[in-house]
């Protein structure tokens, strides 16, 4: 018999409250109490996923080890849990209408007329049971994305209710996560929206077992009181969730709260042992109390919008606590940067960062940076297209193939050093057809990459559909540039260096995925750390 017990969050008022935050500090807490968790987040939106979405649009899309483009709120679910996720945990409503509508194709609903309910409710329901069926873990937390009330979001809702009904409430539990607004003119905060947006669900068939309240100002015992009698819930169930100076404090803030108390008193499972929360307060300690400060600058296409680079500025903070070092970044646009202006925009760092990025735009501006810092010995990370920029820069300035570009860029270029794959070259679908996911990669020993992983075999996330032209290898490395890093199976270089560099390393793959609180990244640790050396000189 599966005994998995199931906890929905669901969020009210107005988006970005941080319901992957609540989901992922309650996921901690439970896991520091002896028990097996996972979450999985539900998304709206009728992309089958977020692999061809615009980061302007979305923030990063997170690649797990089996290949899954997905939202980024798995990054926080990793680095929370430091246990890896997976296609299952992110679902979104263009995959569901996809099944449903290739079941229908097939002949699967024997000519019945099919309809939200119960097809897709039924095929929300099955994709939500994915994980707690394999019986790997004692409680699965879905987020569900949007707001309640929003029309794309009610076959979800549904969902949940039969759910609830099928299993029994001791089995499944709404946390709704909701707004208290301050109003500074009244000089008080304001329950009203609350009632509303639990109202709104109510109406959908769906009454919240808990109420996190999110906040500006604490909410009294009086408050709380309201809500409860208003929102159909006891008083202790109602949580305040104020402001954090990081992220990295909710859990604490959420277990000085009760949360995980209430939510295993609801599902009938024991507290078992208090969550002590060692590792991850020495993590904060260091986080917040660190010995040096450095400056990095990020230089990227979309730093517009920081969500776009969310897993790097994270892995930042990994690897600055890791090193004692409070890691600030200078978030640099490469359509702005040139050749001429470089050094000004780039003075004063104490290494760079070039970003993952697709398409031809402020490019130039990423090659301009790549030989400041490599003229300038200042320590230089490149990931996916930063790390392509560094092989074309090479190739323009040191081998003097002026022309040097990625085939990306212009498919007529008479030295493409960065060149589409083989087995992209039928590809004619954009949505989850890059190379993706976890793929070997052996290291040379005498190289920084080794230092840093201490391992000639390492695996990590790929997004992409360009790489190393082999053809220029013999010639970049007679130059100075060694291919340190390789796939054994396909000879693909996934890492490239600079040996008389400080610190010169480029990466075909994405590092930052797979850096968490508990396991900061040895390639981000060791960057902060050239990078620290660098500052001190």
């Amino acid at each position: 018999m599966n005994n998995t017990k199931y906890v929905f969050v669901t969020g009210g008022v107005t988006s970005s409250l941080g319901k992957g935050i609540i989901a992922a500090s309650l996921a901690k807490l439970l896991q520091e109490r002896g028990y097996s968790v996972t979450i999985q987040k539900l998304d709206p939106y009728i992309n089958i996923d977020p692999g061809t979405l615009n980061p302007y649009e979305h923030g990063e899309c997170y690649v797990t080890d089996d290949g899954a483009e997905t939202d980024l709120d798995l990054g926080h679910y990793e680095r929370f849990l430091n246990i890896p996720t997976s296609q299952a945990n992110n679902v979104t409503t263009g995959r569901i209408y996809q099944s449903v509508i290739n079941k229908e194709r097939k002949g699967e609903f024997l000519g019945k007329t099919v309809q939200v309910i119960p097809h897709i409710t039924d095929e929300i329901k099955h994709r939500i049971q994915i994980l707690g069926n394999t019986g790997d873990y004692d409680i699965v937390i879905t987020e569900i994305g949007g707001t309640t009330g929003d029309i794309e979001s009610l076959p979800y809702v549904e969902a949940v209710r039969q759910l609830q009904w099928e299993l029994g409430e001791e089995n499944a539990i709404i946390v709704h996560l909701t707004l208290v607004p301050y109003l500074a003119a009244a000089g008080e905060l304001k329950t009203k929206p609350t009632q509303h947006s639990v109202k709104m669900l109510m109406q959908s068939g769906v009454n919240p077992d808990i109420l996190v309240c999110r906040s500006e100002h604490p909410i009294n015992d009086n408050i709380k009181r309201k809500l409860a009698l208003f929102c159909n819930v006891k008083k202790q169930d109602v949580i305040q969730s104020l402001d954090a100076e990081t992220i990295y404090d909710v859990p604490n803030l959420m277990f000085a709260e009760g949360l995980d108390y209430v939510v295993l008193d609801k599902l009938r499972l024991s507290t078992r042992k208090q969550p002590k929360l060692r590792a991850w307060n020495k993590f904060l300690e260091r986080h917040k109390n660190p010995t040096s400060t450095i400056e990095i600058g990020l230089v990227g296409k979309y730093v517009e919008l920081h969500d776009s680079y969310k897993s790097i500025t994270e892995a930042f903070i990994h690897a600055g606590a890791a090193n004692k070092t409070k890691v600030n970044v200078r978030w640099i646009h490469s359509e702005e940067l040139t050749p001429e202006n470089a050094a000004s925009k780039l003075e004063g760092l104490n290494g760079v960062l070039v970003a993952p990025g697709f398409g031809d735009r402020g490019i130039e501006g990423k090659i301009a940076a790549v030989q400041y810092v490599r003229e300038n010995n200042i320590p230089f990370l490149g990931i996916c297209l930063g790390m392509q920029m560094a092989v074309i820069e090479f190739a323009r300035n040191i081998l003097n193939l002026k022309n040097a570009n990625s085939t990306e860029m212009d498919e007529k270029v008479k030295h493409p050093v960065i060149n589409l794959m083989e087995e992209q070259k039928e590809v004619t679908e954009k949505g989850g057809t890059m190379r993706l996911g976890a793929w070997d990669c052996k290291i040379q020993k005498d190289s920084k990459v080794f230092d840093a992983y201490k391992s000639e075999m390492i695996s990590e996330r790929h997004r992409h559909r360009y790489e190393f032209n082999n053809k220029y290898k013999e010639q970049i490395e007679a130059a100075g540039m060694k291919a340190t890093g390789i796939n054994p199976e396909t000879g693909l270089v996934e890492i490239v260096e600079v040996p008389t560099h400080p610190w010169f390393v480029g990466v075909q793959y994405h590092p930052e995925y797979k850096s968490t609180v508990l396991n900061p990244h040895p390639l981000f640790v060791d960057f902060i750390k050239a990078s620290l050396k660098h500052s001190k000189k």
